[in-house]
């Protein structure tokens, strides 16, 4: 990449066979403004179920009769999709269709309001989805930590879920650097201060204590009430919005859960110019520019990936992005880059590397790079990456003028 290539469009690659990241991105988290805001996809691999194969798993505790009509439909079908309801009463049948069309919010709600005739409190559906993910897995994967690390900003660690499950506290926990855990009221409103940091779990997250209920936004009613009528996400996100870059994380574009949000901050974003940008991790099997096309139509940048062999690449990124952190990564990993980069000519070296070269530089205060600067040194590299060196160096210095 050319070495006058504007920010805007730089993008870097932390590894080989990794995902490129906006370089603006990873200046953004060198001084503390990124916020990740985690979905059901970070938890799928450590064993718990995304919204639809929750909904799955429900109707084959409650609804048995109504479970063998949805087993059988594939992911990603569309309402064109005929189901096989015969048997089924009329409100089953529309759980049905309504299953069909995405709406796993609606379809808990309906299920709730036919078994209960209510939609809050101590139902057979909430107790069921409690049940559920206290019996998944309880070891945290390798996203979780990646994720955990990330979410330092220097003095505060503040990551936001959708999720019910405790994985990130488990993650934290045993990477020793524990966190408290928020959940809809009790989450502090955003700042920069210290006071704004744990794990926000923005939609409910499972009481530590099974014999407790655990308040959950789950169906289409409790998203309209924290939503719509108490607006205590949209408020919080807004105001996330406007002092942090959101980094999305374990979603997909059709997510309950991801429309609400998308919703909340693309309503005040057509009034407010002051919304940073926004980013999702995005994977497909194979390159898919009209889906990457409909989150830039959204007001997200999205940031693609390889999704085979499980989400690998996912993993590796966010893996390699937390151990080269510029808060908190490790000193060690960064200078053994910088001494295999600087062993060939920079005119030798690969567009990857130059650029990863470059970045170290400029995402450093004084201090570092004086230090990364005699590490080059004492490398014996060749004077064009000390030339480089004083180009950033004199970048900086010319963006901290007024």
């Amino acid at each position: 990449m050319a070495a006058n290539t504007a920010i805007e469009d730089r993008v870097i690659q932390l590894g080989h066979g990794l995902s490129p990241i906006p370089e603006r991105l990873l200046l953004a988290h060198a001084r503390g403004e990124v916020l990740f805001i985690c979905g059901a996809g970070i938890s799928r691999p450590a064993g718990l179920p995304d919204f639809r194969q929750l909904v799955l798993d429900v109707y084959a505790t409650l609804d048995t009769s109504t479970h063998g009509a949805l087993a059988g439909l594939p992911p990603g079908v569309c309402n064109q999709w005929q189901a096989n309801c015969a048997g089924l009463t009329d409100r089953q049948t529309a759980e049905v269709k309504r299953f069909i069309g995405g709406d796993y919010d609606v379809v808990l709600g309906m299920l709730e309001r036919r078994l209960d005739d209510q939609t809050r409190g101590d139902s057979q559906v909430r107790r069921t989805v409690a049940a559920i993910l206290r019996a998944g897995a309880t070891s945290p994967t390798a996203i979780h930590k990646a994720l955990i690390a990330l979410a330092d900003r220097g003095g505060a660690n503040a990551i936001v879920t959708t999720n019910f499950d405790l994985l990130l506290q488990v993650a934290a926990k045993r990477l020793r650097s524990p966190v408290e855990t928020y959940s809809l009221g009790s989450i502090p409103r955003p700042s920069r201060h210290s006071e704004f940091s744990g794990v926000l779990h923005i939609h409910g997250a499972l009481d530590k204590n099974p014999a407790r209920n655990s308040e959950l936004v789950l169906s289409d009613q409790d998203f309209g009430e924290f939503y719509l009528r108490r607006r205590v996400v949209p408020d919080f996100i807004y105001d996330a919005a406007r002092l942090y870059h959101l980094v999305l994380v374990g979603y997909s574009a059709n997510d309950p859960p991801m429309r609400y949000l998308l919703n909340a901050v693309a309503a005040d974003g057509k009034r407010f110019d002051d919304l940073k940008e926004r980013f999702t991790f995005f994977g497909t099997n194979s390159p898919d520019a009209v889906a990457l096309a409909d989150w830039n139509g959204r007001g997200i940048t999205p940031i693609h990936y390889d999704s085979t062999n499980g989400h690998d690449a996912l993993r590796a990124t966010l893996g390699r992005w937390a151990a080269l952190s510029a808060i908190n990564g490790k000193k060690a990993i960064v200078d053994a880059e910088v001494r295999r980069i600087v062993k060939k000519p920079r005119s030798s070296a690969n567009e990857f590397d130059r650029d990863l070269f470059d970045h170290f530089f400029r995402r450093s205060n004084a201090s570092e790079r004086v230090r990364l600067s005699a590490l080059v040194a004492d490398a014996k590299a060749e004077i064009e990456w000390l030339d480089a060196i004083v180009t950033i160096c004199a970048e900086a210095e010319r963006g901290r003028k007024p």
